[in-house]
């Protein structure tokens, strides 16, 4: 656009041409950043709060044991930090508790 308003005492057939490359450069921005950016965006942020929340998990269950509740409690405190897709039924953790 600032190329073209530089370029006004050009014929019309220039600066059609240079209207169109402005148009064709905006709406392939708007396209670049709202089809590919953004979702690449949310995309990583939900890949970084999904590494942290083992990270809360352990924090959940510390600080659950500092309070002075009983271990199997606070494991329950972290346990239902976890997404419901990644977290162990209590059986499980039960299970695997036991055999360690």
């Amino acid at each position: 656009v600032v190329n073209t308003m530089g370029s006004v005492g050009q014929p019309p057939a220039v600066l059609g041409g240079m209207i169109g490359s402005a148009l064709v450069g905006t709406f392939l921005g708007i396209l670049l950043a709202y089809g590919i950016v953004e979702p690449l965006g949310g995309l990583l942020e939900q890949k970084v709060e999904d590494g942290s929340k083992e990270l809360q998990c352990i924090k959940t269950t510390l600080l659950a044991s500092m309070q002075g509740y009983n271990p199997t409690t606070a494991i329950e405190f972290g346990r239902k930090v976890l997404f419901s897709t990644e977290r162990p039924s209590f059986s499980e953790l039960e299970t695997y508790v036991k055999k360690k």
